[in-house]
């Protein structure tokens, strides 16, 4: 094991990892650099839980030659059988290292050892990956070699956690953030207060069709059911809209009871607003198709449901407005006016 260029590899870790375009890319050049100092490894997996409604966590996986692999899980993953049957589970619950190793019997409490030796996997290690404020998320380092890790591979592997860990958490805090900020202003306003847009007042001019819909007959809805089944009508009555707007072209800015307010933005020099009222048309269709078949059994009654939606074009202020420092990402304007006036 060449120590010098694993301090170099260290030490680059901590500088922020400065050169790599991508977290993908951080971390395909992070073990070709191992693999460049003399440690072995075959498969690489890091597995980072997320904030996210539907995403538990993110993994990404290396071999030699290929591509990272970038996938998701969502929260099911958490009664699967074969992760409570995984090595992953343990880190992720208590934080400590787990070794499984080719011919080791006590390995054979996990099932995918069968899987290592069909690879020709010898020796499998998962390693802790310790954020600051708590979170422990995890690390798999695989190889071929015959006999396995020596123990000088595996501490200059240790000895890896602690700088891998840490830009880690800094690429994870921004992915978060994003991933926030999409889930709760939408994608082209959480992208604009991640560059710095968060100044009260800070507005720009936009060209959109705009869309304002609600729920007949909510009021007397709410009044004669549960609050809970509120929610779960809500909940699906939403779903039939933002996959509809989101596939043409739209972004959901909030949600205002069963109010659904939303803007399809129209390019101030080439955009094509004909083709945009295009687009915006068809969702419309598509959510009432939607909203229409949409059926909840409450009791002995089975619920339908309509909705209205108002639609309009024209000039609109998209930006923050507020007070003090709770801020909101809107739009405002007479064309707004006019959409929930109709």
């Amino acid at each position: 094991m060449n120590a010098p260029e694993l301090q170099k590899l260290i030490d680059w870790m901590i500088d922020g990892a400065r050169s790599a375009s991508s977290p993908a890319r951080m971390f395909a050049e992070t073990c070709e650099r191992l693999v460049a100092a003399g440690l072995p490894l075959w498969r690489v997996g890091v597995f980072v839980r997320t904030l996210h409604p539907d995403i538990y966590g993110r993994n990404f996986i290396w071999r030699p030659g290929a591509e990272v692999e970038i996938g998701t899980a969502d929260f099911n993953i958490l009664d699967a059988p074969e992760f409570k049957a995984s090595p992953l589970a343990i880190v992720f619950t208590e934080a400590i290292e787990v070794r499984a190793r080719i011919g080791d019997p006590e390995s054979r409490r996990f099932p995918f050892i069968e899987d290592m030796r069909a690879e020709g996997v010898t020796d499998y290690i998962a390693l802790p990956l310790p954020f600051i404020y708590g979170a422990v998320n995890a690390s798999s380092w695989t190889t071929k070699q015959p006999g396995g890790f020596t123990d000088q591979q595996l501490a200059a592997l240790r000895s890896l956690v602690p700088a891998l860990a840490r830009v880690i958490e800094i690429m994870q805090w921004r992915y978060t953030s994003s991933t926030l900020l999409d889930t709760y202003v939408g994608n082209r306003a959480g992208a604009r207060i991640l560059s710095g847009q968060i100044r009260r007042g800070h507005t720009d001019t936009m060209h959109a069709a705009i869309w304002l819909s609600d729920l007949r007959g909510f009021t007397a809805l709410s009044d004669r059911l549960p609050a809970e089944t509120v929610v779960d009508i809500l909940n699906g009555y939403f779903d039939c809209q933002v996959s509809s707007i989101r596939a043409h072209g739209g972004e959901v800015l909030k949600f205002m009871g069963d109010g659904l307010l939303a803007v399809f933005p129209i390019d101030e020099y080439v955009g094509d607003v004909r083709q945009v009222c295009g687009h915006v048309l068809e969702a419309a269709r598509e959510s009432r198709a939607s909203v229409a078949a949409m059926n909840f059994p409450v009791g002995e009654v089975v619920e339908r449901f309509r909705f209205g939606v108002a639609l309009h074009v024209g000039q609109i202020l998209y930006g923050n407005i507020g007070g003090g420092n709770r801020l909101d990402f809107t739009c405002i304007g007479p064309a707004v006016n006019l959409a929930a006036r109709l």
